[in-house]
Order: C-alpha cells, then sequence, then structure tokens
C-alpha cells in the first residue's frame, strides 16, 4: 500500500509538471514563447486543441488549458500579430486527436 501512494505522488508530481496549463499574457516582454495564429494547418508548427479541464492537458503535444492566473500558468504566451514576430505558429484544431507537433524541431519551445 506505502508503495502504491509513493507511485501515484510521483505519477501526479510528473503530470502536473509537463501539463500545458496556459495564460495568456497581455504583452510581449512578460511571454516565455510568443504565439502567431495561422489560418491553415499546414502552416503551423503546433496543432492546438484547447481543453476544458485542467487535469486533460497533460504533456506536450498541444493539449492547451488556459489558466486564469499567471502564477498557475507552465507556460506564459503572447499572441502576436504577425507571423514574422512569432517563435511559435499554431492552429487551433476542433477534435483533441488532431492535436500534435508539425515541427517537432519547435519542441523545445514548450518545455
Amino acid at each position: 500500500m506505502k508503495h502504491l501512494s509513493v507511485l501515484t505522488l510521483l505519477l501526479l508530481t510528473y503530470t502536473s509538471i509537463h501539463a500545458q496549463k496556459i495564460f495568456s499574457v497581455d504583452a510581449e516582454y512578460k511571454a516565455d514563447v510568443k504565439v502567431f495564429v495561422v489560418d491553415a494547418e499546414y502552416k503551423a508548427d503546433l496543432l492546438v486543441f484547447k481543453e476544458d479541464a485542467e487535469y486533460k492537458a497533460t504533456g506536450n503535444e498541444g493539449k492547451w488549458f488556459f489558466v486564469d492566473a499567471e502564477y498557475k500558468a507552465k507556460k506564459k504566451i503572447f499572441f502576436v500579430d504577425a507571423e514574422y514576430k512569432a517563435t511559435l505558429k499554431v492552429f487551433f484544431v476542433d477534435a483533441e486527436y488532431k492535436a500534435g507537433w508539425k515541427k517537432s524541431a519547435k519542441k523545445a519551445e514548450m518545455y
């Protein structure tokens, strides 16, 4: 039983460390990542699905949960108004299974 408790604690810790909890900041200088939303999947570095619950936003696979406070976020992003200003180009998809990296070279931006 003790081992199960330790394993559960480790699993929960791992999940919370790697969750894609996102906060959208109001100024570029506050952001960890500058994001531009493209108008087509093929232009994106990352296909993003907006999760409706925090526990679903795990890993670094484009499943984002937008938190309501900066201190709760794993990453702070700023949505830029031009593609050339972005460090990451995203396209929001309508289904969870579609989320994922199109350009894995950019994956480090979200760790």
